[in-house]
């Protein structure tokens, strides 16, 4: 913390508040053992491909037919080795049915697979009251019942479900129409413009904003469609470090010294792309440092607020209120409804000037199918909730009980020993698991305690950086956070005992093989010098190998 306060002074005082952010170093032989884990797990998957190649194992992933081996192959054998041999073997953790609207609480459909995950077969039973720490409801705006999902279904019987139509040809409702006002004036901006899809948001307005001659610089832990969207682009992309402000000034200071390669002639734009809350960290961007970064050179900001917006700041406008700035100093806001909102679609607020370019060159706006009616008036509904527009406090009560459970849960894991990243105010809370085995144990674990959580490991992280990751929202009890943090302790200890007791058996051998070449060695001394001493250490040593 010492170390925080000295790097606040020293960027002129731009935070307003603490920034805690903690990102523990992998304990060496923690990474020894998770690299040995892959190993081994790699060596048994080449094993495995040789059995299926001469039928001794019977072989369930694609492959090209007999007639078509002269072809190009359309699947790369080697590229789906991971899935095959690694993935597979902890496929039942992910992609799991739920059967109830995505609350604090969800209904799950259990399955069962008998030929070791590559098929699955369901039961006919539900799983009831599974406590739901892995879908983004930060808010808990995902309810089905309540001022949202009457509105909701009023307008579904006005409108109907579809639209059948893009924003420029049939597909502009009143309703399209009444929700960009409201965004624009929730974000504080002159203009906003609704999409149908957040993904498309990032992939297909990043195209339209920048093309040839142009350089953008991105976050490395940037999500997917920020990175298609930078790809698709045309543009230069350079990569900056992780929230490291030094990486990206050099990268500036090089683009604005050098210019574009062999022609060094000025970059036309230079872009920044940065999210405001990393899902996968749990880490908030250093917004301030970053605005000073764009002011100084010149450069333009594309902020993603997927999981910012709601979820941050005293009233939910995001990582820009809660760190006291102006949404002026971001040139492109960028957001998504599918989560702090309970709805689908994305946004994206800026100038005027923006926004009617947008309209005129984005994908998403002249292919894409407008906004369900529906979905739009539960967007509206959330927001003008968490606004207070509707007359009460609960938006608002929301918005402080979130921080507050991410405050809480956050401090119990801590105090249970866990090693958790991400900044302390972050409703992303990444539990660190580190090896193999732990991945697929710990989320069916967790589950036979009714605790729904979503694991994660590579190539999603870096290979020693496997995780937990949970997902807070304001509709979790204390009652509720209290049994995931207990249960937490229960699967992370049979993993790590089970792990800890295969280590020691292998630390003893090794450990005796050395005192067996350090006997060997000192008894060697002993028959040339013959010393006393010498003779004392040998027979301590040939004591402690035999103990």
């Amino acid at each position: 913390f010492f170390i925080l306060l000295n790097h606040i002074v020293h960027n002129g005082g731009l935070y307003k508040r603490p920034f805690n952010e903690a990102f523990e170093e992998t304990p060496m032989l923690v990474a020894v053992l998770t690299y040995v884990g892959y190993g081994v797990l790699t060596l048994f998957g080449y094993l495995r491909d040789f059995m299926r190649q001469w039928k001794i194992e019977k072989c369930q992933n694609a492959t090209e037919r007999e007639e078509q081996k002269d072809f190009v192959p359309l699947y790369q054998d080697f590229e789906n080795f991971y899935n095959r041999n690694l993935y597979m073997r902890i496929r039942d953790s992910w992609n799991r049915p739920i059967c109830s609207v995505p609350g604090a609480k969800v209904d799950m459909m259990e399955r069962v697979s008998h030929d070791y995950n590559w098929t699955f077969t369901y039961t006919g039973r539900v799983i009831k009251d599974i406590i739901n720490m892995g879908s983004y409801n930060y808010l808990g705006f995902a309810q089905k019942a309540g001022t949202c999902q009457e509105a909701a279904a009023k307008v579904l019987s006005q409108y109907g479900a579809g639209v059948c139509s893009t924003r420029q040809e049939m597909g502009n409702l009143d309703k399209h129409e009444e929700l960009e006002k409201l965004v624009a004036r929730f974000l504080g901006v002159e203009s906003a413009m609704a999409y149908g899809m957040g993904f498309a948001t990032n992939s297909m307005n990043i195209p339209a904003l920048v093309g040839k001659g142009c350089l953008i610089l991105s976050d490395e832990l940037n999500h997917a469609s920020l990175v298609l969207g930078a790809r698709l682009s045309g543009a230069t992309i350079r990569i900056f470090k992780h929230n490291n402000m030094q990486s990206l000034e050099k990268l500036l200071k090089d683009a604005i010294v050098h210019g574009q390669p062999r022609t060094r002639r000025p970059w036309k734009k230079i872009l920044i792309l940065v999210e405001g809350i990393y899902s996968m960290e749990g880490s908030i961007v250093r917004l301030p440092e970053v605005i000073a970064l764009k002011k100084k050179y010149k450069s333009y900001l594309y902020l993603d607020e997927a999981h910012s917006i709601g979820a941050l700041g005293p009233t939910g406008r995001g990582v820009v209120e809660y760190f006291g700035l102006s949404p002026e100093d971001v040139d492109v806001m960028m957001g998504t409804f599918t989560k702090s909102f309970g709805a689908a679609g994305g946004y994206i607020g800026g100038k005027k000037e923006l926004i009617d370019y947008l309209r005129t060159y984005s994908h998403s706006a002249v292919y894409a199918t407008s906004l369900s009616p529906p979905v739009v008036e539960q967007i509206i509904t959330s927001m003008k909730c968490i606004m207070g527009e509707d007359g009460t406090n609960v938006g608002k009560a929301r918005v402080q009980q979130l921080a507050e459970n991410t405050r809480y849960f956050r401090r119990r894991l801590k105090e249970m020993g866990f090693i958790i990243y991400g900044n302390e105010d972050s409703p992303v809370v990444p539990l660190m698991l580190y090896m193999p085995a732990k991945i697929g144990a710990f989320g069916r674990e967790m589950l036979k305690r009714n605790i729904g959580v979503v694991v994660v490991g590579f190539p999603a992280t870096p290979i020693i950086e496997s995780r937990a990751r949970f997902c807070l929202s304001a509709a979790h009890t204390k009652e509720m956070l209290d049994t995931v943090s207990v249960s937490s302790c229960v699967p992370s200890s049979c993993a790590f005992y089970k792990q800890i007791q295969q280590l020691s058996v292998f630390c003893g051998l090794v450990q005796c093989l050395v005192y067996k070449l350090l006997n060997l060695m000192f008894k060697a001394l002993c028959s040339r010098a013959g010393d006393d001493t010498i003779s004392f250490l040998a027979s301590t040593m040939q004591n402690g190998c035999l103990q």
